[in-house]
C-alpha cells in the first residue's frame, strides 16, 4: 500500500490467493485493487502492470556495473463493474463503498522465465503493480510482489547419472618431497531436491608425514556479469568431516550421507545471474593448500521418485551390504572406536564463507595425540546407526 492523500483512503493490490506461496510459468495471476476514498473522488483510468526482471548491479573501483533483463511485462486498464462513467470518461468515486477493480493475467510458458531470486548483487523480481490516473492530479501507484519458482525435475537423465573423480596432491616440507595425498569419490546422482540425503562414497590416502583430515562440503556459487565484468560469491551451506588420518594410512566413506539443507533451487537459465551449487570433498593438510575435488549438483523442486536407474541401485545395494556383512552374521561386535564417537561432535560451522574454512587445531603437522577430550564411550550393546557410512581405517599399501 502507499501513503494515502486525504481523498484517497485505501489504495492496495490483493491476491485472489493469499496463501500462494509461489507462482509458475503458464500460471495466472489473479486478485483485484481495493479502493476507498475519504472524498469524491474522479479516477479517469485504473491500471494494472504485471513486470518482473533479473538485475545486477554493484561497484567495479570506480565503476558501478548495472545490467537488467526484463521477463515479465503485461499492463491492462481494468473496469468497475456496474459503475456509470461519466461524460468526460472518468469515474466518481464516493466515500463510505468499498471498490473492487478485477485484474487476472498468465506468466509466460515455460523457458520464459526465471525463479525468484534475492542475493548479494542482484535480484530477479516479479511485482503486480496498480497506477490511478485522477485528472488534473498526480498519478497513485500501489505494488505488490509474487515470488516465480520454475520447475526443475532431477528425474531426468542427465541428473540421475553418476557423478565421480579423482585428485591427489604431491606434499613438499622445506623443498623436501613429503609423500602425497589423493582422494577418489563418488555420488549416485546428481541432482537432488531440499532434504534429500547425498550419498557419498570416497576414500583418502596419506602416504605424507602430517595428519590431514577429510571433510565434506555443499557450496553455493553465485554468479552476477554486468558491462561485461563478472563477479562471483561462493558460500559454504552445510558440511561434515570423517577422521584424522595418520601418516601411511587411509580412510574410506562408504555411504556416507550429507542432508541438503532449505535452500534455492539453482538457476541456469538467467544470463546475467546464475546460482549454482557443488558437492566439495576436500582434505585439510596442515602446512599445505587444501586437496578438493568439486562434484556438481543441480538443486531441483520436483525430488527424486525412486525409480533410478539400476546401476545406481545396485552399487548403493553392494556398498551397503559389502558394510553390514559381518552385522548380518551376527557376530559379537567390536568394542566402539574413540574415532567413530568424536566424528559427528565436530562440525564445521554452517554458513561459513570458504576463504575462513581454516581448521587451524585439526590436523597438527607433526603426529601426535590430539587434544580433543573424547566422550566416553557407549556400552557394546548399543548399534552405531551409521555402520554403513563408518570410516575403515586400511594399511595403505
Amino acid at each position: 500500500m502507499v501513503a494515502m492523500t486525504k481523498k484517497v483512503k485505501t489504495f492496495e493490490v490483493t491476491f485472489s490467493d493469499p496463501t500462494k506461496n509461489y507462482y509458475s510459468s503458464g500460471d495466472k495471476v489473479a486478485g483485484r485493487i481495493v479502493v476507498e476514498v475519504s472524498e469524491l473522488t474522479k479516477v479517469s483510468a485504473m491500471k494494472i502492470i504485471g513486470a518482473g526482471c533479473a538485475k545486477v548491479e554493484y561497484a567495479k573501483g570506480k565503476q558501478r556495473c548495472r545490467e537488467e533483463i526484463e521477463y515479465l511485462k503485461y499492463e491492462e486498464i481494468v473496469h468497475l463493474d456496474d459503475q456509470p462513467i461519466d461524460v468526460d470518461g472518468t469515474v466518481t468515486l464516493r466515500p463510505g463503498k468499498r471498490y473492487e477493480y478485477i485484474f487476472g493475467f498468465e506468466l509466460p510458458q515455460h523457458g520464459q522465465l526465471v525463479s525468484s531470486y534475492k542475493g548479494k548483487f542482484g535480484y530477479v523480481q516479479y511485482y503486480v503493480k496498480a497506477v490511478m490516473e485522477r485528472p488534473s492530479q498526480p498519478a497513485l501507484e500501489c505494488k505488490k510482489n509474487f515470488e516465480v519458482e520454475e520447475p526443475l525435475d532431477v528425474n531426468t537423465t542427465d541428473l540421475m547419472a553418476p557423478v565421480g573423480g579423482t585428485k591427489e596432491k604431491k606434499v613438499t616440507c622445506m623443498f623436501i618431497p613429503d609423500g602425497q595425498v589423493s582422494l577418489t569419490a563418488k555420488i549416485d546422482r546428481k541432482g537432488f531436491c531440499e532434504g534429500e540425503e547425498i550419498c557419498i562414497n570416497a576414500k583418502f590416502e596419506n602416504t605424507c608425514s602430517r595428519i590431514v583430515v577429510p571433510k565434506a562440503a555443499i557450496v553455493a556459487k553465485h554468479t552476477y556479469q554486468a558491462n561485461g565484468r563478472t563477479k562471483v560469491f561462493r558460500q559454504k551451506l552445510t558440511s561434515v568431516r570423517g577422521n584424522h588420518i595418520i601418516s601411511g594410512m587411509c580412510d574410506a566413506w562408504q555411504g556416507k550421507t550429507m542432508r541438503v539443507p532449505k535452500i534455492k533451487p539453482s538457476i541456469l537459465g538467467c544470463n546475467i545471474i546464475r546460482v549454482e551449487y557443488a558437492l566439495m570433498i576436500y582434505v585439510h593438510i596442515p602446512g599445505s593448500d587444501k586437496l578438493i575435488l568439486e562434484l556438481p549438483l543441480v538443486i531441483g523442486t520436483i525430488p527424486y521418485n525412486g525409480f533410478g536407474s539400476r546401476t545406481n541401485s545396485m552399487s548403493s545395494q553392494e556398498g551397503s551390504t559389502a558394510s553390514n556383512s559381518w552385522v548380518s552374521l551376527g557376530m559379537p561386535s567390536a568394542p566402539p572406536s574413540y574415532s567413530d564417537i568424536s566424528r559427528d561432535y565436530r562440525l564445521d560451522s554452517p554458513m561459513t564463507p570458504l576463504l575462513d574454512d581454516y581448521d587451524g587445531s585439526d590436523s597438527p603437522i607433526f603426529m601426535h595425540a590430539p587434544e580433543f577430550q573424547y566422550p566416553p564411550p557407549p556400552a557394546y550393546t548399543e548399534v552405531d546407526e551409521d555402520y554403513n557410512g563408518n570410516a575403515q581405517m586400511l594399511q595403505v599399501c
